[in-house]
């Protein structure tokens, strides 16, 4: 399988903020990049998200998925699972196959708390630095496991499939074959 060269990015969600990071194209270190707010009236944060995948051609995205700690799903679970799946659709639309990932994200938001806190950040940064550094963790662990030829411990989100009579009337090919289901692995 191997490791692919490619800038990636992990994506911190939360109920007011996203937290992104980007990693180096070798894959070795993953950085903060911004805090963008959300706005979840016109979802102005993924549009801005998604210029930030152009710009800085992103060739995968990790958007951390919150499980409880015995694995189960909660609110925001669905928060993530959506906002995920909401990028993926936005992407396709505008004829941009970027694959995004739902990893794993269990404490990643604690331990980002805890190494401010460790760090001394100021309470007036640390709203906006700790999604960063969850960004950071979630995408890290990835890059980890990737480097390792490891499977990343989530799953890719797929395109929404056009119904076949709304095939016809956005001039898509309604005969295409489904992309098959993916198990996991990122390659």
């Amino acid at each position: 399988m191997g490791f692919s060269r490619g800038v990636r990015m992990g994506v911190d969600v939360g109920n007011a903020r996203v937290g992104l990071a980007l990693s180096d194209p070798d894959g070795i270190l993953a950085t903060p990049l911004k805090t963008l707010k959300r706005n979840l009236n016109t979802d102005s944060d993924r549009r801005v998200l998604r210029r930030l995948l152009e710009i800085h051609e992103v060739a995968e995205v990790y958007v951390g998925l919150p499980r409880t700690l015995s694995g189960g799903s909660s609110a925001s679970t669905q928060m993530a699972e959506d906002y995920a799946s909401g990028l993926v659709a936005e992407l396709a639309a505008e004829g941009r196959e970027i694959p995004v990932w739902l990893v794993d994200e269990r404490l990643s938001t604690v331990s980002a708390q805890r190494s401010l806190h460790e760090a001394g950040v100021s309470s007036r940064r640390f709203k906006t630095m700790v999604d960063q550094v969850a960004a950071v963790a979630i995408l890290q662990q990835s890059l980890d496991a990737l480097k390792a030829d490891r499977a990343v411990a989530g799953y890719r989100v797929e395109a929404p499939t056009v119904p076949r009579e709304d095939a016809r009337s956005q001039h898509l090919d309604p005969t295409s074959e489904p992309r098959p289901e993916q198990n996991g692995d990122p390659a």
